[in-house]
């Protein structure tokens, strides 16, 4: 009976243990989220490389706007004649020059568009990125949660070892024991010594994991949450929900129209186009006097003959872009209808799991409680314990899995919807977007105030 009273005081002490750590608050799923939304150096890059996108649709319409340059100059010139007389002037010049597309044959519109469609574009890449980090710091979470659990229960389990050796020392000592039964316990806690170890260093780099994402070290962890509230009632439901606004499938729309665009820009090259040209100019010589006011206007129209057959290619690659484009357009929904497939399969699968294992942590149980009371009457041996409670803690560790899978495969359901957003989740951030950038961007004078960033 001595193992039992050991094993007794060491559950009651891990119990304290743990009840102690938990004393602070949890740090919930939805803060860990948070913390990562508002920390993550990828989501960052990712709304500036948006910021960037944005830029290109200045720099198109700036081909449909005047460009305006305004010219100041001076010169010194100077003379001395064969006999020795000495001449010198100043001349001060300024000017304006004015110059401007005024048709391009539509050229310009289309690159407008292409530049648009490539913001659009990177407006959803943040929120690609945005559900590739929210789901990675799911997967820290419950890495961090279950690898927590993980020692704990292999702590337990080195416990109830030392409590089978002194059992099986004692045993030996009054004559009822041999020294096999010992030397299994010895080794059987030398196991549990060695995964409890093992399951240490996963813990720790489990927690580099979260600190990484989260930016913060992992606290008290709870893996209750309410976002099963987002999965649809059934698996079509969830396909067609991706169908319409998983940020893969938005992007790839987005490129179908880059491509389109690029197709009218090649096209537009074959096309005339027109110009102005002005200028206004006047200078002064400290000799001979101002010069008065000069200006000039010019017209031109420019209409492509022959270009060597750039033009063809241009178009006949444009338009093989275009066609990729809604190739990579089919393979995308293809993908994303796997993921939700297999996110759905994911769930049921754990949710089963769960069932079946915790079915088995009970049996084990009951075994375990029978072989012990039968080893005490001399029926069982100290292997058959050892066996017992190396079953019960295999079915431990499976349900402790399958827990997790539940909620990873949960928040991967989401991802493959398209639904693991800041916005969606309902976290208490600011929305990264470069959309307002892009409006600010567009206005037509805005090299003469501040873009703010």
């Amino acid at each position: 009976m001595g193992f039992r009273v050991n094993l007794v005081a060491s559950l009651l002490a891990l119990g304290l243990a743990i009840s102690s750590a938990g004393g602070a608050q949890a740090q919930s799923i939805t803060q860990a989220l948070t913390n990562a939304y508002e920390h993550a150096p990828d989501l960052q890059a990712a709304l500036l490389s948006a910021k960037a996108s944005a830029e290109n649709i200045a720099l198109a319409q700036a081909a449909k706007r005047p460009v305006i340059n305004a010219t100041l100059g001076g010169s010194y010139d100077f003379n001395m004649a064969t006999n020795n007389q000495w001449s010198d002037s100043e001349t001060w010049s300024a000017g304006l020059s004015y110059n401007q597309n005024i048709f391009d044959n539509f050229k310009t519109e289309a690159q407008i568009e292409a530049a648009r469609a490539g913001a659009e574009a990177a407006e959803y890449q943040i929120r690609s990125t945005e559900q590739n980090i929210l789901l990675e710091v799911v997967k820290a979470y419950m890495s961090v949660l279950s690898d927590r659990q993980m020692v704990a229960l292999r702590q337990e389990n080195m416990a109830f070892f030392r409590a089978q050796l002194q059992s099986a020392q004692d045993r030996l000592d009054v004559g009822e024991g041999t020294r096999i039964d010992v030397a299994q316990a010895e080794a059987r806690l030398a196991q549990g010594e060695a995964t409890y170890r093992a399951a240490q260093s996963s813990l720790e780099i489990s927690q580099a994991t979260f600190q990484r994402y989260v930016g913060a070290a992992p606290g008290k962890l709870d893996a209750g949450h309410n976002f099963s509230r987002l999965i649809p009632a059934s698996l079509q439901a969830a396909i067609s929900e991706a169908e319409i606004g998983h940020p893969a499938i938005m992007l790839s729309k987005a490129a179908i129209r880059a491509a389109q665009a690029g197709v009218d820009v090649a096209q537009a090259a074959g096309g005339p186009t027109a110009g102005l040209t002005g200028s206004l100019s006047t200078s002064y010589n400290t000799v001979k006097g101002g010069s008065g006011l000069n200006g000039s206007l010019g017209f031109s129209v420019r209409i492509p003959l022959y270009s060597g057959g750039s033009i063809g290619a241009n178009v006949r690659k444009a338009n093989i872009e275009q066609i990729k484009s809604e190739v990579d357009a089919m393979s995308t929904y293809d993908q994303v209808r796997a993921a939700v497939i297999a996110a759905w399969a994911g769930i049921q699968s754990a949710d089963a799991q769960i069932a079946a294992t915790s079915a088995s942590v009970s049996a084990s149980r009951t075994v375990l409680d029978g072989v012990v009371q039968e080893r005490d009457l001399g029926s069982r041996t100290t292997l058959d314990v050892l066996n017992a409670q190396a079953d019960l803690t295999s079915a431990r560790e499976s349900y402790i899995t399958a827990s997790s899978n539940k909620v990873v495969a949960t928040f991967s359901l989401l991802a493959a919807m398209g639904r693991l957003t800041a916005a969606d989740l309902g976290l208490n951030v600011e929305i990264k977007s470069a959309a307002r950038y892009q409006q600010a961007v567009e206005d037509v004078w805005q090299e003469l105030r501040s873009v703010a960033e």
